[in-house]
């Protein structure tokens, strides 16, 4: 595994982190054991980065809940992600984020669920929202209770990070990027790159599309992509993407697949970290091992189909 600064934090951090959301169930049904067993890989094979969110869950905090039990003997080794914004949204009732008290209160319940007592990041996960104030002061007032390090948010919108940027002190931005999304290296990733705003990649594998295990005549049984399946919201979205990776897959051998995905955003200027999701101690460790090399500014410029 390779380690890279993260923008302006000061730490070392795994070029491969864990994204917990796939130990929740609602991407299939997940026992604890092999919950625990997957982040526990995930540690032993050098990722010291795991990133979680309040509402990834089913219940939510489900993903919370699992990661703050296996970290239990190294949590005080790794850097803790998780976001906040959208606890009960899935389920009838969000909680409303406007007083500072509100993100105090779910930052709070974050940490008792991940059985820690502190957030190394905690990122605001409303992607679209437009005066972003209640989530800066609340960071900030949990900074002062020594309950929060650094902060950030979960956006493709630069405009949003620019306003959530606005005092210089946003350090960590997650971003959706992949093979088969490259939008933010037009204008987002640069920014980031002069503003010394750590990256952090979600969706590196497009939900695994970009694994080669899937064709256009695939079907999804899982709450996150069911809706690819033909008549779903998404379908247009899905067969665009499955129409680029078709491309890739004449670049690339089926086993590296997984590998070149996660290499080739790591890859970029901008130092990104990746934070594929696992379900397996198996896919953990195959995620991880792709963190021992980067690309070639050759490779990279192959790839781009």
């Amino acid at each position: 595994m390779r380690y890279r600064d993260f923008g302006r934090t000061g730490w070392q951090v795994s070029t491969i982190g864990l994204g917990t959301w796939n130990i929740g169930n609602q991407w299939g049904a997940l026992d604890d054991k092999t919950a625990w067993a997957t982040v526990r890989a995930a540690y032993d094979h050098g990722m010291n980065l795991f990133d979680a969110a309040e509402s990834y869950g089913v219940p939510n905090g489900l993903s919370e809940e699992r990661l703050g039990v296996a970290m239990a003997g190294f949590r005080h080794n790794v850097y803790v992600v998780s976001k906040i914004g959208n606890w009960g949204a899935r389920t009838g009732q969000a909680v409303p984020k406007t007083t500072v008290d509100m993100i105090r209160l779910c930052a709070h319940a974050s940490l008792h669920r991940l059985r820690t007592d502190y957030h190394d990041v905690l990122l605001c996960h409303d992607g679209g929202i437009e005066d972003p104030s209640v989530y800066l002061e609340g960071f900030k007032a949990l900074q002062k209770e020594g309950r929060l390090r650094h902060y950030g948010i979960s956006t493709n919108d630069l405009d949003l990070l620019k306003r959530f940027n606005h005092e210089g002190g946003c350090k960590v931005v997650q971003v959706d990027y992949s093979l088969v999304n490259r939008t933010p290296e037009a204008e987002l990733l640069p920014y980031c790159l002069a503003q010394g705003i750590a990256v952090m990649v979600r969706g590196p594998l497009a939900r695994g599309l970009l694994s080669g295990r899937y064709t256009k005549e695939s079907r999804f049984d899982d709450e996150v992509r069911s809706t690819y399946n033909v008549g779903g919201d998404a379908r247009d979205t899905f067969e665009t993407r499955m129409d680029t990776v078709d491309k890739i897959r004449e670049l690339v051998e089926p086993a590296q697949m997984v590998s070149t995905a996660l290499q080739y955003v790591i890859s970029q200027p901008t130092l990104p970290v990746a934070i594929p999701g696992a379900k397996s101690p198996e896919q953990a460790e195959m995620n991880a091992a792709a963190g021992a090399d980067t690309l070639s500014e050759e490779e990279v410029a192959r790839l781009q189909v």
